[in-house]
């Protein structure tokens, strides 16, 4: 089998590329470059797609004996990935860009160079599953739960599911590190990038300024009840649940609630003001690759860190109205709602409005 594999410099690709190898399997590595740090400003700090994690990536495919290309999407990043991001928070919403970048360039670019080369399907380092159930593919959750990646990849078609490996799914992370400890691999001891790749030092306001070159408008800060109680530097700056950086006092402690592009105002409230127990999710794609015809319970994840829980979900007009057994804390328009029975997803979709 010939497999094109996703390697970022770290260590969970590496491992992969190793286990495939082993297999018996002819790889080819790849890295994506998706943009230069100088572009964004972050030229003295260390991002993913930086030179040193693709000299990282080099140096475990020349080790394994891999041909290694890099491929420059930073076109297509910027226009499927940066720019939705900024767009996102401009209209009030809270986008999860690592989604689509799994969606546009992992899951389409790849493929394209993967057909050009070659090669049968393409391989990448997600902790996850997929497990052939009669004529369709399931979609699970890694063994590991602690490092699950599954979330992220609720957009995938079964003809995608069919033509990825995912070699680290059964494994444990610390399976992964001791297996790239004991091939020396350069990248072995590597931590785990953590924040978004494009805003490394956490700061998304600021990046979406150097993305669009626009400044935002400040506004107002408003209680439940519409009474202002302070200005705001203007809603990018601002995510459904936050508590910190607000810059007001107001005696106690209070969450953004709800940012209104509408009349540029962010409402704040209470820590009870966040709870709700229904949310509207739409674009929803469904594994299987049929939607169900009526209501069914599941458990739901509305964000990364979430752990899910019961809700009944009613399917309409391609996509779906989710109603929690128990009020559940921010639930963020532009964040994904993911569906799960059990360990498998069963699909999911971008939540559209919350109450």
């Amino acid at each position: 089998m010939n497999v094109l594999v996703a390697m970022s410099g770290g260590v969970d690709s590496s491992v992969a590329a190793k286990i495939l190898t082993d297999a018996g399997c002819s790889c080819i590595g790849c890295t994506m470059k998706l943009y230069g740090n100088g572009e964004l400003g972050l030229s003295n700090m260390h991002t993913c797609c930086s030179i040193d994690d693709t000299e990282d990536a080099r140096s475990v495919a020349y080790q394994l004996k891999m041909r290694y290309y890099v491929f420059n999407f930073s076109d297509g990043f910027r226009e499927k990935v940066m720019l939705p991001f900024a767009d996102g928070y401009m209209h009030g919403l809270t986008p999860n860009p690592c989604i689509d970048c799994n969606r546009y360039m992992k899951f389409e670019k790849l493929f394209e160079r993967a057909r050009i080369l070659g090669c049968d399907c393409i391989a990448t380092g997600h902790y996850a599953r997929i497990v052939r159930s009669g004529d369709r593919y399931v979609l699970k959750k890694a063994l590991d739960e602690t490092k699950d990646q599954s979330y992220v990849l609720y957009f995938m078609t079964q003809w995608q599911l069919a033509h990825t490996l995912f070699p680290l799914g059964d494994m444990r992370k610390s399976e992964t590190r001791a297996i790239a400890a004991s091939c020396g691999f350069v990248n072995a001891l590597k931590p785990d990038s953590q924040d978004i790749c494009f805003a490394p030092d956490g700061d998304y306001a600021a990046a979406i300024e150097r993305c669009t070159g626009r400044s935002p408008e400040p506004g107002c800060f408003v209680d439940t009840g519409g009474n202002i109680l302070g200005s705001h530097k203007g809603i990018i700056h601002y995510t459904v649940g936050q508590r910190r950086g607000l810059g007001i006092a107001a005696g106690k402690r209070k969450y953004v609630c709800r940012v209104c592009p509408e009349d540029n105002t962010v409402v704040l409230g209470d820590s009870c003001d966040l709870r709700g127990r229904d949310a509207e999710a739409g674009a929803v794609n469904w594994i299987s690759g049929e939607a169900p015809d009526s209501a069914f319970r599941c458990k739901v994840r509305i964000r990364y860190r979430h752990q899910e829980q019961w809700a009944e979900v009613t399917p309409r007009d391609g996509g779906v109205h989710i109603r929690f057994d128990e009020p559940q804390r921010a639930i963020t328009p532009g964040q994904a709602a993911v569906m799960y029975d059990g360990d498998t997803v069963l699909g999911g979709g971008v939540i559209t409005a919350a109450e």
